[in-house]
């Protein structure tokens, strides 16, 4: 059976670099967030400096992987054969787990997710030695601690985090103001002091201490002279950075790439063993299984995983270019760091999470308390605050979510929170403080206005949630595989591999058709909007987009009138479904657009705001009554088919049907008109059918009436069919609404 567990090391190192992958996917918005959030390079150029850093980190770690071979599992109470599912089942959890997160854009933690799976397939293990007869508890089997410890974690760094990265950012503004360019001078030097100074701490406390060259004597020399150390650097970086800045050389982005090379090295030097820590202990325990000549792997005890080993440099160097890779590479990569800097930036945006209640409930707490610091404070005080954070004049680098004074408070907060909780023991992670810190000073920004506090609450909470999610998960999930690979042996190895592998490249095909639809044309003109800087410019930006997206909204409300009816008279239950969920997934569509398109018209020129702005909300507003037509349609109808009632007579049916179809075509070529803006929009003759359509809807409504009135008429079938038709005639007037607002809007700009 050797060739079998030959095939798993194998396997696991195949997983590894998948793991690799997808790992760095999403813990590099601990790294990119604040130089990507403040544009203070070209992306080409952060993501090089980021790269060197994670190379560096990853090339010259001290390769200890002790976590992984002995930190949660007691191997002593373990045999070979178990051991290596518990890796197997490890490492195919975490890359399935890993890719799902990345695919929904949420950061989480590399390091909850491996602790927790680790202790769900030992926790599986442990529970059939018991179930055997084993008098052992389970705190033989397993570091129940380490779970504790990360929990804490998530506790700590939310709370620490968030509060520190605050009150920093509230200094700091008051500082500097968001005109900071007239107000560095001797600032500037200073800050920019502290700034590296605190940098430089953290990589030797948590950066660096896992690299090859920091040896006992080194760090020993470090404990005893770091306050020498220390200050030492505090005055010769404020001396070099007030010289640089008396050069015109901008401190801020020295600051940034900096920090941003920090933390990419201590995510490298640090979480490598969340990724390569399980094949290596795996290879390891097939090494010392070999060399000892037993040929039963479920008598072969493994209490030689209770030594240190260390890696060899070839794993260390192939980690490190597959890091690089993935980070230059990985879409997934920007969609994780697109959820943190959406949810931190300082103008308004498409906001990617909706409203929730606790987050409700937590603003309204926020705006009370606000309200009541605002009634205690000295009108002074008061005035001089609000001078300090008045509007600059000074704009953002295109696409820039905010400046970089915020950016580099984000850096240096994390990093000094980091390595003050590594030197004090406190478990503090990577992954929760960049993120919360980040939070914390959008917050004290005010970056959050009132229009869209709820959603980026809901944002915050949801990330949150998914770290404990992350926890719960990778237990369950890795407790399951593993008693399943114990019990169906290797056809049910094969399977769950292939089975990862699979779902892992299918993830991978699934997120890029999702990224090709997300990248339509309304999308990329609301962006080039947010990024224009000239008001004049905006009207004809602000056409396009609404001709998109009015467009493709009456088009799609054409497929769902088709749906609905059809559903309704072929009596098919499902596509009536499928029309509700359309409307209701149309329904938050509708919400998006609108505040988008309300936010290009707030910064088009004022006068032409106003001259634009009832057109605007006549157009939305006949959208809106469109959508809730189909609502009232679809909502009957459903309930008609769901309760088996007769289905209506097929004369009726036909008769209605042939009226929708001329709708239908109405719709579509409505479509087509609006979406061409390069041409006058002439819609004389789609208002001339709309009305003659409204009219023959209405003689149709007539006779069905008049049908209920008859003696023995069916009443619950014909009361249908006249609410259906009432609803499609009064989506019919809503249509000639929409056209005729639509013109006028393009007569105006």
């Amino acid at each position: 059976m050797e060739w079998m567990y030959f095939g798993i090391i194998a396997f696991l190192f195949i997983l590894a670099a998948f793991d690799l992958w997808v790992g760095v996917s999403n813990d590099a918005v601990n790294f990119l967030n604040s130089a990507i959030g403040s544009k203070v390079a070209r992306f080409r150029t952060i993501v090089t400096v980021a790269a060197v850093g994670v190379f560096c980190g990853a090339v010259m770690s001290d390769g200890m992987m002790d976590i992984a071979r002995h930190g949660i599992m007691r191997p002593e109470q373990f045999v070979f054969g178990e051991v290596m599912l518990v890796f197997l089942a490890v490492m195919v959890t975490d890359v399935v787990l890993l890719d799902i997160f990345n695919s929904l854009g949420m950061p989480t933690s590399t390091t909850v997710s491996m602790v927790f799976e680790l202790l769900g397939a030992t926790f599986a293990f442990s529970m059939l030695k018991m179930a055997g007869g084993s008098a052992l508890p389970f705190g033989a089997y397993m570091n129940t601690d380490k779970a504790l410890q990360v929990i804490l974690a998530i506790f700590l760094s939310v709370a620490v985090a968030f509060v520190v990265g605050s009150f920093v950012q509230y200094l700091a503004r008051l500082l500097f103001t968001f005109n900071y360019g007239k107000r560095l001078r001797w600032k500037i030097g200073i800050f920019g002091g502290v700034a590296i100074t605190a940098i430089i701490y953290f990589m030797l406390f948590k950066g660096l201490k896992h690299l090859s060259f920091m040896t006992a004597e080194v760090k020993g020399f470090l404990d005893e002279h770091i306050f020498i150390v220390l200050g030492t650097c505090l005055v010769v970086f404020t001396l070099l950075m007030q010289l640089l800045h008396a050069l015109k050389v901008n401190v801020f982005r020295i600051v940034v790439l900096t920090g941003t090379f920090a933390l990419a090295t201590a995510f490298a030097g640090n979480d490598l063993v969340n990724f390569i820590g399980v094949p290596l202990a795996g290879l390891s325990s097939f090494r010392d299984f070999a060399a000892s000549g037993s040929t039963d792997a479920w008598s072969f005890s493994m209490d030689s995983l209770n030594a240190s080993a260390h890696t060899q440099p070839v794993f260390l160097f192939a980690a490190g270019l597959i890091m690089v890779f993935s980070l230059a590479r990985s879409k997934k990569a920007h969609n994780v760091v697109k959820t943190e800097v959406g949810l931190s930036r300082s103008d308004e945006g498409d906001e990617m999470f909706g409203s929730s209640r606790v987050a409700r409930s937590l603003v309204r707490m926020g705006a009370n308390v606000g309200t009541f610091v605002q009634r205690i404070t000295p009108r002074p005080v008061a005035n001089f605050v609000e001078r300090r954070f008045a509007p600059a004049d000074m704009p953002l680098p295109d696409g820039a979510a905010y400046d970089l004074v915020r950016a580099s408070v984000n850096l240096v907060v994390a990093a000094l929170l980091i390595a003050l909780g590594t030197s004090l023991k406190l478990p503090l992670s990577t992954t929760y403080v960049t993120f919360m810190v980040a939070m914390g000073s959008s917050l004290a920004d005010r970056a959050w206005s009132r229009e869209s506090a709820v959603f980026r609450v809901t944002g915050v909470l949801t990330v949150i949630g998914g770290w404990f999610i992350t926890a719960g998960v990778a237990f369950t999930a890795c407790f399951f595989v593993a008693l399943a690979m114990r019990f169906g042996g290797v056809p049910a190895i094969v399977i769950i591999v292939g089975a990862g592998i699979y779902a892992l490249i299918h993830s991978q095909r699934r997120f890029a058709k999702k990224q090709a639809e997300e990248e339509k044309e309304d999308d990329v003109l609301f962006h080039q909007m947010c990024r224009c800087r000239d008001p004049k410019a905006i009207g004809g930006m602000l056409l396009r987009h609404l001709s998109v997206s009015v467009a493709e909204k009456t088009a799609k409300y054409s497929d769902i009138l088709t749906a609905a009816t059809d559903g309704l008279f072929q009596e098919r239950r499902r596509m009536l479904k499928q029309a509700e969920r359309d409307l209701e997934t149309e329904k938050m569509l509708l919400k998006s657009l609108r505040r988008r398109e309300t936010i290009g018209l707030r910064r088009a020129d004022a006068a032409e705001a106003v001259r634009l702005s009832t057109s605007f909300h006549l157009v939305h507003n006949s959208l809106r009554q469109i959508h809730y037509g189909l609502m009232r349609l679809c909502e009957p109808a459903k309930e008609h088919v769901d309760n088996n009632f007769s289905p209506i007579a097929p004369e009726l049916a036909s008769r209605y049907l042939a009226l929708r179809d001329r709708l239908v075509a109405l719709l579509d070529n409505t479509a087509l008109r609006i979406r061409q803006t390069d041409a006058p929009l002439d819609i004389q003759d789609i208002s001339d059918e709309a009305v003659q359509l409204k009219n023959d809807f209405a003689a149709f409504r007539h006779e069905v009436t008049l049908l209920l009135q008859t003696p023995g008429a069916h009443l619950v079938t014909l009361s249908l069919l006249l609410h259906v038709t009432q609803e499609t005639e009064q989506i019919v007037k809503e249509l000639r609404s929409l056209i005729k607002s639509v013109r006028r809007f393009r007569e105006l700009v």
